[in-house]
């Protein structure tokens, strides 16, 4: 029997998720120049993971990936199996049978915690669900938030919280020909937050916000950006982190929180308020949130290494929604080891790693991978270099002729009635968003139940 990969023998290869990880694996497979047949399978009918259900809604150009991966998924040898749960419609072992690798790219499905008393009181959430809910994924459809609050708090000072700020921050003209959901747009409309707090636990010389997404908080309708002047004053090893050459991001930061801090106020209908070196330590509230207890932080250490560590100076700030930003983690799947402490599959270069010892055909790639770090683009790196390692072991995969790859996992799936999508059927369903969304000027008007999806097939 030959070698998988030979001529004559496809090496068969399920990649788990279709986000930006999953394409960019597949890519690299499709470009070894082996005879490669890859699976990818998909817990919604929808692809392209955070690209399409993570992207604000107002920076279109993010989602221009989306454009690559369709080409990708054009490519001899790729199948996509959509409203597939692996876990709930087929298990990690029947794809290690049909298939000669596994490659894992579900992405950090989750947010960390604060881990506070309150934590869970109605009106406190995760940046995941706020963000879902507005892109419409059907996770997070019929959540609810309190938009009739006044007050609204972020805690987390990076590109996320920013979306979150921005997004609260935004009139309905300034949303509603972008391809936002039309419930969260509905909701919005009728907002009644006039006070948006952007809370970071250190100083304004380690936010993590990008420059660009920064500046935009100047240019918007109806929110003026507002600063105290005296939380920019800097201690020596923030100034020392902004006086390094290699640290222009850091200075453009400062120099926009600084410009910020001087305007005069425009006397606009909302206001985003950035604050720094502070930390939750409660949530209060009887039957909802009500307020959250801040503690000042005092900074210490070297220059890009600082902690921020509690004074006892507490402050309580009232507020009817709150938003936790401060990182994402990884979810546990059957059948794959997990590491608890980090929040993502145990591995080592990208091989799945079990008792010290690399399981035979598994792998990883994308933020499960190595954590909730880096852009889009990131993940093509990261991807790449998970596929040369499955190269590295492809004389291992076995020469099992019984791998029979997608047509394997249909059958299975089809005995199940498993409804499964084509990537062919997602084009339909695309086609269909988009047709919806011209009258409204949108670039399309998504379907946000999976049950909306699939009545597009019918």
């Amino acid at each position: 029997m030959s070698e998988p990969g030979s001529p004559d023998t496809p090496l068969f290869v399920a990649v788990v998720g279709s986000g930006p990880s999953g394409f960019y694996a597949t890519e690299a497979l499709l470009k070894s120049g082996l005879n490669v047949q890859i699976s990818m399978v998909e817990r919604l009918p929808s692809p392209y993971g955070l690209v399409r259900s993570g992207v604000a809604p107002d920076h279109p150009k993010l989602k221009q990936a989306i454009n690559v991966y369709a080409g990708i998924a054009e490519s001899p040898g790729f199948t996509f199996l959509g409203n597939v749960a692996v876990g709930r419609d087929v298990s990690i072992d029947e794809l290690r049978a049909t298939h000669h690798a596994v490659i894992l790219c579900c992405g950090a499905e989750t947010d960390r915690r604060l881990g506070i008393p309150g934590e869970d009181l109605p009106g406190s959430h995760t940046a995941t669900e706020f963000v879902g809910w507005y892109n419409g994924h059907p996770d997070y459809r019929d959540h609810v938030f309190n938009l009739d609050a006044e007050t609204a708090v972020i805690i987390g000072q990076g590109n996320v919280a920013a979306d979150v700020a921005r997004i609260l921050a935004k009139t309905a003209d300034e949303l509603c020909h972008t391809d936002i959901a039309e419930h969260a747009l509905d909701a919005l409309s009728r907002s009644r937050i006039r006070d948006i707090y952007v809370i970071g636990r250190r100083g304004p010389a380690q936010a993590k916000f990008t420059s660009k997404e920064l500046k935009e908080f100047g240019d918007l309708a109806e929110t003026d950006p507002v600063i105290d002047p005296v939380e920019l004053e800097l201690n020596a090893a923030s100034q020392a982190e902004l006086d390094e050459k290699t640290n222009a991001g850091g200075r453009k930061v400062f120099e926009i929180f600084t410009e910020f801090a001087q305007r005069p106020p425009a006397g606009k209908q909302r206001r985003v308020h950035f604050t720094f070196c502070k930390s939750p330590v409660e949530l209060r509230g009887g039957d909802r949130l009500e307020g959250v207890v801040l503690e000042a932080n005092a900074l210490s250490g070297e220059a890009f290494s600082q902690s921020a560590r509690g004074t006892g100076v507490q402050s309580e700030l009232s507020c009817g929604v709150l938003f936790r930003s401060i990182g994402y983690r990884g979810v546990a799947m059957p059948g794959v080891p997990f590491d608890e402490k980090r929040g993502v599959f145990s591995n080592t270069d990208g091989r799945i790693i079990e008792a010290g010892n690399a399981v035979p055909g598994m792998y990883v790639a994308g933020w499960i991978k190595r954590g909730p770090t880096g852009i889009i683009g990131t993940n093509r790196a990261d991807s790449v270099a998970t596929v040369a390692a499955l190269l590295e072991d492809v004389r291992n995969l076995g020469h099992d002729s019984g791998k029979t790859g997608a047509p394997g996992l249909r059958s299975l799936l089809d005995e199940r009635r498993v409804r499964h999508i084509s990537f062919d059927d997602w084009k339909k369903i695309d086609r269909s968003e988009v047709d919806r969304g011209s009258p409204k000027q949108k670039p399309r008007e998504k379907f946000t139940r999976v049950a909306e999806m699939l009545a597009v097939l019918d």
